[in-house]
């Protein structure tokens, strides 16, 4: 049990948010995770064979699947009840394996943040029963056969994999949990590659030198508000209907799932992180902080500090990975 403690955490809250499920399915499941994803990001294979673009088939290039960088990621993380709720919906999951053989497997890595909803009991339940249907789903499927060597299992690409996870989730929370949810945000890491999938008002940021990019999109009626030109982002954070969610786990049947690959550049950082954190700190904050100094969880813990010392009233959770180099 030692083990799965500190592979596996969970902590629980009382408040919720309010789902609206009359405005599930305003967009669709091709839509990218983020505006500033480039459209033309080829999908990452495995086999280093083919490569999937604009729907077409090309050969894929010969450094896609390749390691280029000494060492090995660095990580930490952070789930805190914060200042106002009893008890912590968040829940966080972290897996991390690197192996040194003849076979020369990739390092491989599983990072879940879910910020649950619902009310109290309900929105941990989500959020915990979700992660953990993920993590196995993921394992299972990706992580066993490459260490298990199993030369006839044909993988499917990892996108697939990542949003019958999700949907496997989904089905599980419906199952239940009545009355909650969950946001879900998760990367999957092969070698230099980070391999994401988003439901919900969670984020994922790839964080740099040059900035911090955030990388899914928020499911939430606010932002879909502000795309449609009808608010602004400062008009959004004083919103009577600000944590209302058109899209979470455990909320619809036909659950869509955002998915986008992205290779990781030498000392960059992916933080995965519930809205308790990046409600009240600032793009600008973010990467000042992440790129300064100290460990992943010295990082982790002054951001959570930060969020609460500028007014967070939810809970507060943070996982950051570094990758080696520069």
């Amino acid at each position: 049990m030692s083990f799965l403690r500190r592979v596996f955490s969970k902590s629980e809250s009382d408040e919720s948010k309010p789902k609206d499920e009359g405005n599930s399915g305003l967009t669709s499941e091709n839509e990218p995770a983020s505006a500033e994803t480039p459209p033309m990001m080829p999908s990452y294979n495995p086999e280093g064979q083919t490569a999937h673009l604009d729907g077409s088939t090309r050969p894929l290039v010969a450094d896609a699947e390749q390691i280029t960088n000494s060492g090995h990621p660095v990580f930490g993380y952070v789930s805190d009840v914060g200042l106002v709720r009893d008890n912590n919906e968040d829940a966080t999951f972290l897996f991390y394996a690197s192996s040194s053989s003849v076979e020369n497997h990739p390092d491989f890595g599983v990072f879940i943040m879910a910020d649950g909803m619902g009310g109290h009991q309900s929105g941990e339940k989500a959020s915990s029963i979700a992660t953990r249907a993920v993590a196995r789903f993921i394992l299972d499927r990706l992580y066993l056969p490459i260490i298990g060597g199993d030369d006839d299992y044909d993988r499917p690409p990892i996108a697939e994999v990542l949003i019958a996870a999700i949907k496997s989730a989904n089905d599980l929370v419906m199952k239940e949990i009545n009355d909650g949810g969950t946001t879900l945000t998760l990367m999957v890491l092969m070698g230099d590659w980070g391999h994401f999938a988003h439901v919900g008002d969670s984020r994922a940021f790839l964080v740099t030198r040059d900035g911090a990019d955030q990388l899914t999109r928020d499911h939430s009626l606010v932002q879909r508000l502000i795309e449609l030109g009808q608010l602004t982002q400062e008009e959004s954070r004083s919103h009577p209907q600000r944590n209302v969610l058109y899209r979470a786990i455990g909320q619809s049947d036909n659950l869509e799932v955002d998915t986008i690959s992205r290779r990781l550049p030498p000392g960059a950082s992916v933080l995965l992180c519930s809205d308790g954190l990046w409600d009240n700190i600032s793009q600008h904050q973010i990467r000042e902080i992440v790129n300064g100094n100290g460990s992943p969880q010295q990082i982790c813990e002054k951001l959570v500090a930060l969020a609460s010392t500028q007014g967070s009233t939810d809970n507060i959770s943070a996982i950051l990975l570094r990758m080696p180099g520069m």
